[in-house]
């Protein structure tokens, strides 16, 4: 029989603990029927040695193994392209998800057809504690709240397959490396395809200041312009988005370290309780 929900989980040479404990999150659901498709992005030795292992795990564990280095794009879409369930859960190498996240996704879907896909709050966690969440999300975004950012997290987020399927999945043109899961939501938009975020945090999403280092790299800024230009266009959203097409590369110029305090500075004046720790 098939699966209700195939994970998908896209991996890069992400250090072996935080991999097995980012596996292990799913493994350990309430909702037991899904499958974890594993998609190996051309790792490095130990971790491609690694995931082999892990299939002796769990027999609901699927492993799909890149030759080259794809990128996320492409290596979630061959995820995609695999899957048997009926809704598709996406889930990051290096985050954790709470035990009841796939529940209460799959639960909202079969409750609400009216919604093509559901995400949800996150924590934010530095590697050692969660910190204030600098990804604060509306319930029900409209497309005006795409000008700013993108109001949905992805790792978070469970979709219909049908509708991931009708777009295409992920955008895997080398503008869109960096914007992928934000040209997706856009296009869904776009297309009259609505989502949700739940008020619960049901991923504990991993702050990662390296990558988020390279993300800064003005190309992507760039990338990110025209990104945000076709899409607005697409979602009717100009002239108005004008100023918010020209943001990143603005922002682009301001540097990484003053950035991230003042991400830091607001996301804790935000936050009534303060720096939680680890278990939380």
């Amino acid at each position: 029989m098939k699966p209700k929900i195939s994970v998908i989980m896209a991996v890069h040479n992400e250090p072996q603990s935080i991999l097995e404990e980012s596996i292990r999150s799913i493994l350990n659901q309430t909702f037991k029927d899904f499958e974890l498709i594993i998609c190996d992005d051309c790792s490095k030795k130990d971790t491609a040695v690694f995931l082999k292992s892990v299939l002796m795990w769990d027999s609901r564990i699927r492993l799909i193994t890149n030759t080259q280095n794809l990128f996320a794009a492409a290596t979630r879409n061959k995820g995609i392209l695999a899957s048997q369930g009926e809704y598709i859960a996406i889930a990051d190498a290096d985050d954790f998800s709470y035990p009841d996240r796939l529940q209460k996704e799959k639960d909202f879907l079969d409750n609400h057809p009216e919604y093509a896909f559901v995400s949800s709050k996150v924590k934010s966690y530095d590697g050692e504690k969660i910190v204030p969440s600098q990804f604060e999300v509306k319930e029900k975004p409209q497309k005006k709240d795409f000008l700013w950012g993108i109001p949905y997290i992805n790792p978070a987020a469970m979709f219909r397959r049908e509708c991931l399927i009708s777009m295409g999945g992920y955008d895997e043109s080398p503008v869109r490396r960096r914007t992928e899961d934000y040209d997706l939501f856009m296009r869904l938009y776009a297309a009259g395809c609505e989502g949700y975020n739940l008020e619960t945090p049901l991923v504990r999403y991993f702050v990662n200041i390296e990558a988020m280092r390279k993300k800064r790299l003005y190309r992507y800024r760039i990338d990110e312009a025209r990104t945000r230009y076709q899409n607005f266009k697409r979602m009717g959203l100009l002239p108005r988005g004008i100023p918010y097409v020209v943001k990143p590369l603005i922002v682009g110029l301001i540097p990484h370290c003053l950035i991230w305090k003042m991400k830091t500075f607001f996301a804790r004046k935000s936050c009534k309780d303060g720096i939680y720790n680890k278990n939380n």
